[in-house]
């Protein structure tokens, strides 16, 4: 019996001790189990976020990110293209820049006839509208407009218009006026302001002469055909050396020593397509230049002048062409004398390829009238300033060429 209740008793804690192991087998089961759900809801669940919520909320952040460049892209880019467009420089549409030149102009001997037939008086039809259809008309305006002043002392010829006849270069369609010449001065600086003031309420522009060294110095601009020209006169001909700016002010921009005009052409070139040199020289009466006058244009051009136009000698002086660029020494007079043979205006137009066309408008004056010549009288005068001039051919039409 002792050894039959031992045994069952060896065979109770038998059976206790494999509930236990079985017990503990189930906890760490279940606990495992347990773990791996807790496990799971940290990693996917709705406590923190799981993978995939973190992968989703970065890939909306790069969504985000994307859209954000994408739209920052976009306005940089509308921003690039409106400054683009505000920085396009449209370029002027190219057209052919024609100019129209006179020799002497002095109205005292036909303000009577201007005054009885207006402007049709004093040059023809024809004439005026070509000086009216040029882009820029210049004229040598070879006297003051003025009331007042003295007559310059020992001094021949001196000439004063009063200031209301600036209407006939109105109708002239005068644009500039040079005041660079040997009659500014007749009759003293009072005359030569009221010139001024004249010609700035007329609107019409002048060089050559100023109040200051500065102003007298000073380059008109034209701008027209998408072109824009630049124009300085000077004198090389004073009766004494108180004109010259230099030396007193109001004055004449003069040109004797040539350094100040050369800087000025080397100045304003930057500032143009085309440089014009209209100068007052020479001796009258004399039909070829001097040797001065060709050393002058020489180094005008090579400062960067395209074109040189010279007057003062009453008569017409010949063509010559420099490195390419005309040089036209004199054109003598255009309204002066009552009646006056074997003078010419002057035409010049800057085509659209660049080119220099010069053509030849001869006159004569008649009762004061200035008229065209056409006919066998044009053809002579070509004939005769092809003669006086310097390697150069005159066609039927006064066009010149080399």
């Amino acid at each position: 019996m002792g050894k039959i209740k031992s045994s069952r008793k060896r065979q109770q804690r038998g059976m206790i001790i494999l509930s236990v192991v079985l017990v503990m087998i189930l906890a760490v089961i279940v606990g495992i189990i347990l773990l791996g759900k807790n496990g799971g809801n940290s990693l996917g669940g709705t406590g923190q976020p799981g993978n995939s919520e973190v992968l989703n909320d970065t890939q909306q952040e790069l969504g985000k990110t994307e859209e954000t460049e994408q739209s920052e892209e976009t306005e940089q880019t509308a921003q690039t293209e409106e400054t683009e467009q505000s920085e396009v420089v449209v370029e002027p549409e190219i057209e052919d820049f024609t100019m129209f030149f006179t020799g002497d102009v002095m109205l005292q001997y036909c303000t009577g006839l201007y005054e009885d037939q207006g402007i049709n008086g004093l040059i023809t039809e024809y004439i005026q509208q070509e000086m009216i259809n040029a882009d820029m008309t210049m004229i040598n305006n070879e006297f003051p407009f003025s009331t007042r002043g003295e007559k310059a002392p020992d001094k021949q010829f001196t000439f004063r218009v009063d200031p209301s006849y600036v209407s006939a270069l109105l109708d002239m369609g005068v644009d500039v006026a040079s005041l660079a010449n040997n009659h500014a001065l007749d009759f003293g600086q009072d005359a030569l302001i009221d010139t001024f003031t004249t010609l700035d309420d007329a609107g019409i522009a002048y060089v050559g002469a100023g109040e200051t060294k500065e102003r007298a110095e000073e380059a008109i601009f034209i701008e027209a055909g998408g072109r824009k020209i630049g124009v300085l006169s000077a004198s090389r001909v004073i009766p004494v050396v108180e004109w010259n700016i230099e030396n007193r002010q109001p004055g004449l921009f003069c040109t004797y020593d040539s350094t100040r005009l050369v800087q000025r052409i080397q100045e304003i070139e930057s500032q143009c397509d085309y440089v014009v040199v209209f100068v007052h020289w020479g001796k009258e009466k004399k039909a070829y230049p001097e040797e001065y006058q060709h050393n002058l244009a020489k180094q005008y051009i090579d400062a960067g002048a395209d074109l040189v136009v010279g007057n003062h000698a009453h008569v017409p002086q010949g063509i010559e062409y420099y490195k390419g660029v005309p040089i036209v020494y004199s054109l003598g007079n255009y309204i002066f004398n009552p009646n006056m043979t074997d003078t010419y205006a002057l035409k010049v137009v800057w085509n659209v390829d660049g080119e220099t066309v010069l053509q030849v408008i001869p006159v004569d004056t008649q009762n004061h009238l200035t008229r065209e010549l056409t006919g066998d009288e044009a053809q002579a005068f070509y004939d005769y300033l092809e003669e006086i001039s310097f390697g150069v051919e005159i066609d039927e039409n006064g066009i010149v060429s080399q």
